[in-house]
């Protein structure tokens, strides 16, 4: 759904008209690239727009810009310097920031409406805990991977080992998905002033892993998260590690890595929460969307690893947005497995859908009942 909001945010922008996506130019052309001759090329869609500037730091000079047959338009800038850029276009007078660029989604406004007293607000008067911004070299995926960490107020003066939740956004977002339109650090806040949670370390990964086959990338995830994330958090964070102090919790496509993780290591996570989420089994998805999870495969590893996971967990549980939620059919088939399975869990629902109305609440109430 967000990803077609953007389409849709995209299109009235830069005027598309009635261009279909099948034909449509934005999809194809690259919004910036440094030339062999070492020229700096910008361009964005825009058919229907009269003028196009740039405005850029360290870019004086004016750059003219041409707008081809297909409705992009393209300035050369020939004395590029090394180093770092903030720019944007003017077109017909509105500053629009480049829908191409790798930042793109994370610059998106963000709009908070309630009061101090709303669970997912900043409230004024009480200690706030510190957000960070941290970066890892992950061996298996062959590259440097940004992470969030959540630390409770006071952290710093302290060198108390804490437990850690490990906390996943879902398909499309990134690592700030959980500290913007989450209100993550909100609503720990708020929690541990108010004395609901145990203090502890939340890491918020980037979930976000592109493969080829779908399917493939919740496996990459937990390789990912098992061989590298895992051991930077306990190299340079005083948490403890073992099951019973250590959660995983994740949303939509990571709720399928948080379900991928577990399964692999059963003995590791005391704590489990799967939000909107449940592997792809209903015929229903199948239909829609082409993609079909393997069910007997599914309930062979639920019984293989039952007697373990159950001898080391301690919270199970699954919650759903309702039968709105799209994820609805496909939870309560991948629910009917642990079952089989012999498998504990709590569900609730709540009404919402496959949104962060529902999941910013799921924090609120799951994360008290941690390492308990």
């Amino acid at each position: 759904m967000r990803t077609m909001w953007l389409i849709v945010l995209t299109f009235y922008t830069l005027n598309l008209g009635s261009q279909t996506l099948s034909n449509n130019p934005n999809r194809s052309y690259q919004s910036t690239e440094v030339m062999s001759d070492g020229k700096l090329a910008f361009r964005i869609y825009a058919p229907e727009a009269k003028e196009v500037k740039l405005i850029a730091d360290g870019i004086w000079e004016k750059v003219e810009f041409r707008k081809d047959s297909n409705g992009v338009w393209e300035g050369i800038y020939s004395k590029v310097a090394k180093g770092a850029y903030h720019y944007h276009f003017v077109v017909d007078g509105v500053n629009v920031y480049d829908p191409k660029a790798s930042s793109a989604a994370e610059t998106k406004a963000l709009l908070l409406v309630g009061d101090q007293d709303d669970f997912f607000m900043m409230k004024n008067d009480i200690p706030h805990g510190a957000l960070s911004q941290r970066h890892y070299y992950s061996s298996t995926l062959n590259e440097m991977r940004r992470l969030h960490v959540w630390t409770p107020a006071g952290f710093e003066r302290s060198r108390k080992k804490l437990p850690v939740l490990y906390l996943i956004h879902g398909g499309g977002g990134t690592d700030l998905a959980w500290p913007t339109i989450g209100c993550a650090a909100n609503i720990l806040d708020k929690l541990m002033v108010e004395g609901k949670i145990e203090p502890m370390i939340v890491v918020m990964p980037n979930g976000t892993i592109e493969t080829d086959n779908i399917l493939d990338r919740p496996i990459k995830f937990k390789e990912d998260f098992l061989s590298d994330l895992i051991p930077f958090i306990e190299d340079n964070y005083p948490v403890y590690s073992n099951a019973k102090n250590r959660a995983i919790m994740g949303l939509s496509m990571g709720g399928l890595e948080t379900l991928e993780a577990v399964i692999s290591s059963p003995k590791d996570f005391g704590y489990v929460g799967v939000l909107s989420s449940g592997w792809w089994l209903s015929e229903t998805w199948e239909k829609q969307r082409g993609t079909i999870d393997d069910k007997l495969s599914r309930a062979s590893q639920l019984k293989t690893i039952a007697g373990d996971f159950n001898a080391s967990n301690k919270l199970m549980f699954f919650t759903q947005g309702g039968p709105e939620d799209l994820a609805y059919e496909n939870g309560l088939e991948t629910l009917k497995l642990f079952d089989a399975a012999g498998i504990d869990y709590k569900y609730s629902e709540s009404p919402g859908g496959h949104t962060w109305l529902v999941w910013r609440k799921n924090l609120w109430e799951i994360a008290p009942l941690l390492f308990k």
